[in-house]
Parts: structure tokens; sequence; C-alpha cells
């Protein structure tokens, strides 16, 4: 071949290898085009809220682009925003594969597991952005309340001043500072932190809600019914709002006041059980002391109506049956707390007034065993239970039963302050059965707290 055929051949290869090249330019160009399109076209319908169309185009963007950590992001996003959780998660999982470092896919990840109530996967997530960019206060807040939700108070409290160091403003977290805080029996910083958020945001009900119950349980009346009143204002239309204010006025022996909101609600809400049971628990509580006959009179007139209704609540039935047994209608009473003791959910103290009202009419086994239910029922930190073994212990004896007697006043003796009576019960008991050592031991204790109680020293005589 001479070399003029070589040029023309080179010249031909030349050629051909530029067109390639230039086709293969454009191609990618395009490409690069139509990927750009898709993801602007995705964030777009993404931030309109039209998720599926986002997920569409974010798709067609990572089938051109598989390595693209935008495209997986977004559509993870979009998944997350669909309610699609486990598409949402795989898609962040390969865009924090592409690039760890990513804040935002951290951010989301969190998002996605705390939604599952994942929360120990949520809080490794927050973690992650934490300790990439600790100077956001949004996911500072976000594994604080990642961390209280996963049952550690504590460890929540100092991402959450954190949060609230960087930005004051954030009522959220300090009503979460609060939470954890009263978990944490800080009762006097919790009540700062929800005064904190209350002051932020005064419209902000589960802080005013989280105060008045720390002003209670403080003793601190008036304030918890300041916390109460602007809460009603605030849902004026739940008129169990105005029954929380009237009840606190109640309990802080303001009975007058208590009727005239509640009168207030009744008339607003004729139609509102809670108003009228409210009402009925005013008076009774009114009437016990002193068996104020007006009193009793007003809570049977209240509850009536509630409680012969089909269907009627256990509160109602336990308030009305009480009622009916400070009037002195025994029978009609024992029969209203027997059926306010069989109703879901059960109110505890229908048991121990039903127990009141069956040993008024003798009959002490039905006494006894409403007595037992409750044992069973209640909390085993709960301060009535002493008291309500003894009396158990006291039926079992009348009913001639000393096994059942001495098993009863064991447990009361367990209390924190068994009474020096109570001492010479057990001690009578264990003797009664024979057990003259046990008894010996009761005595001592006894008179240990109670040196000069004439009954123990009476047993000890006895004794020797």
């Amino acid at each position: 071949m001479g070399t003029g055929m070589k040029r023309v051949w080179l010249a031909a290869f030349v050629s051909t290898v530029l067109v390639v090249i230039v086709l293969v330019a454009g191609d990618a160009i395009v490409r690069e085009r139509e990927y750009q399109a898709l993801i602007a076209r995705g964030e777009a319908a993404l931030s309109s809220g039209q998720t599926y169309q986002a997920i569409e185009a974010f798709s067609g963007a990572i089938a051109l682009r598989d390595s693209s950590m935008i495209a997986y992001l977004k559509r993870g996003e979009a998944y997350r925003q669909r309610g699609e959780s486990s598409s949402a998660l795989r898609d962040l999982r390969v865009a924090a594969r592409l690039a760890p470092s990513a804040v935002r896919t951290a951010e989301l990840l969190g998002d996605v597991n705390y939604g599952l109530e994942r929360y120990e996967r949520a809080v490794e997530d927050y973690r992650a952005f934490v300790a990439l960019d600790e100077r956001s206060p949004r996911v500072q807040y976000k594994l604080a309340l990642a961390l209280f939700r996963n049952g550690e108070a504590a460890s929540a409290i100092a991402p959450l001043r954190t949060a609230i160091t960087l930005d004051g403003r954030l009522a959220e977290a300090h009503y979460v500072l609060g939470l954890c805080l009263k978990d944490t029996r800080r009762s006097k910083e919790a009540s700062d932190a929800f005064s904190d958020a209350v002051r932020l945001s005064p419209a902000f009900v589960a802080a005013r809600e989280e105060l008045a119950a720390i002003f209670i349980a403080q003793g601190r009346t008036r304030q918890a019914i300041e916390q109460l009143e602007a809460i009603a204002a605030l849902e004026p239309g739940r008129p169990e709002r105005q029954t929380a204010v009237a009840l606190a006025y109640a309990g802080s022996g303001q009975t007058s006041t208590a009727v005239t909101v509640l009168g207030r609600a009744a008339e607003r809400y004729p139609d509102d059980t809670g108003v009228f049971v409210a009402l009925g628990r005013v008076w009774l509580e009114a009437a016990e002391p002193k068996r104020d006959r007006m009193a009793i009179s007003k809570a049977l007139e209240a509850l009536e109506p509630i409680a012969r209704r089909p269907g009627a609540g256990s509160e109602a039935l336990a308030l009305f049956g009480r009622a009916q047994l400070l009037a002195g209608d025994a029978a009609r009473a024992e029969a209203t707390l027997w059926q306010a003791s069989l109703s879901v959910p059960i109110r505890l103290e229908s048991l121990l007034w039903h127990a009141d009202a069956a040993e008024r009419l003798g009959r002490l086994n039905v006494a006894r065993e409403s007595l037992r239910r409750w044992t069973v029922l209640a909390p085993d930190a709960h301060a009535n239970r002493p008291p309500v073994f003894e009396r158990i212990g006291d039926l079992a004896a009348r009913l001639g039963d000393p096994s059942a007697a001495l098993r009863a006043f064991e447990q009361a003796a367990l209390g924190p302050t068994p009474s020096a009576r109570m001492w010479a019960k057990l001690a009578s008991a264990q003797l009664s059965r024979g057990d003259a050592a046990a008894a010996r031991v009761s005595i001592e204790r006894g008179l240990g707290f109670f040196p000069r109680d004439s009954g123990l020293a009476a047993l000890q005589r006895r004794l020797r």
C-alpha cells in the first residue's frame, strides 16, 4: 500500500474516532440533561406533596445514574411521606452507603425508625447526625425525644439542654425536658421547664396540664386552678375541662365555687354525663364528713338520672351507690354498688363501698369477697392495703375462720406504720393458732413502737 493510500486510511480512521467521540459525548450530555431534569421534576413534585410523581421522577434518575446519592435520598424521603417505611429505609440506606457523611440521610433514617417506634435505632441515627453536626437544635431535640421514648429519660436531658441553648424558642424542647425531669423526680426543675414552655407557647395545653398536676401534688391549689382555667379557656368546646376546674375547686374546699362552675357547664352541655357525675362527686365529698343530709340529697339528684340509664358507667354507679348508703338505704346501695363492681373499667372504690353496704346488711362473706377482690386489683403500693387487710381479718374472725384472719393480719402488719391495735390483733390470732413464739415476737415489736399500750401489755402478761 502506497504512502498516499495509508494517509487516506489514517484520515478515515481519525474521522471515525472523532465521530464516535462526538456521538458518545453528545449522548452523555443528553443523559446528564435528562438526569438533571428528572431530579428537578422530582423535587418540584415532592415539595408540592405529589409523592407518586416524585418517586417516578427519582426512579428515572436512578435508572440513568445508579450511583446518585441525591436520587436515592429524595426517593427515600418521598416513600417516607407516603408512609411506605420499608421502601424508605431501603433507599436511605443506599444513600448512606454512597455518602456516609451526609447528615440529611442520617436524620431521615432516624425519622423513619422513630415513626416505626424503633427508638433505639432512631437514637443511633440521630447520634450519627450529631457526630457530624452538633449545632442543629432540631436534631438534638429529635435525639432527646427518641431517648425519652426508649425509656432513657436521664440521658435525654443533655441533648435537650443543648437544643435549648442553640434555640431557646423551642417550646417543645422545654416541654420534653420537663417530662424527663419529672421522670427523674426533679419536680422543681420540671415545673420550671413546663413554665418556660407555657411562656413561649401560651396555648401549649399539654405543658399546662403537667404544670397543673405538679401544683396539685405540691398542694399549690391556686396555681393549679389558674392552669386548669387557662386550659378550659383554650378549649371551650370540651366540658371535661370545666369539670377539671370544678374538681380542683372542690379539692381545695371551695364547694360552692365548684358547684357554680359545674352548674354553668350543665346548662351549656345538658347531655354530658361527665358534668353531672362530677357534680354528684362534689356534693358527695361535701356530705361525707358530717353526713350532711342536704348535700346527700343534692348528690342523689345529680347522679340518679345518669345511674339509671342503660349502660351507666362504673363511676356514676359507684357514686350513686355511695350516696344511697349515706342516705341510709343499704339494700339499694348494695345492689347498685354490686353492679358498679361488675362494670369495666372497675372503680376500686366501688368494691370498698360495696363491702360497707354488705357488712351493714350482715352479709359478711359478701363483704369479705369484695375486699379480697380489691386486694387483687389494687397496686401493691396502695396506701389502703394494710387497713383493707385488717378489715378482712376482722371479718374472717367474725366468721369463725381463724386461719384466714391470721393470714390477713400478717399482710396488714406489713404496712409502714401498723397501729398498736393491729399488733394486738396479730398476736391474738397467732395465740389462737397455738403459736406463742410468734405472738411474743409480734407483741415485742408492737411495744417497741407503743411501749405504753395497755392492750399489748395485757397480752404480754397473758403470755407470761
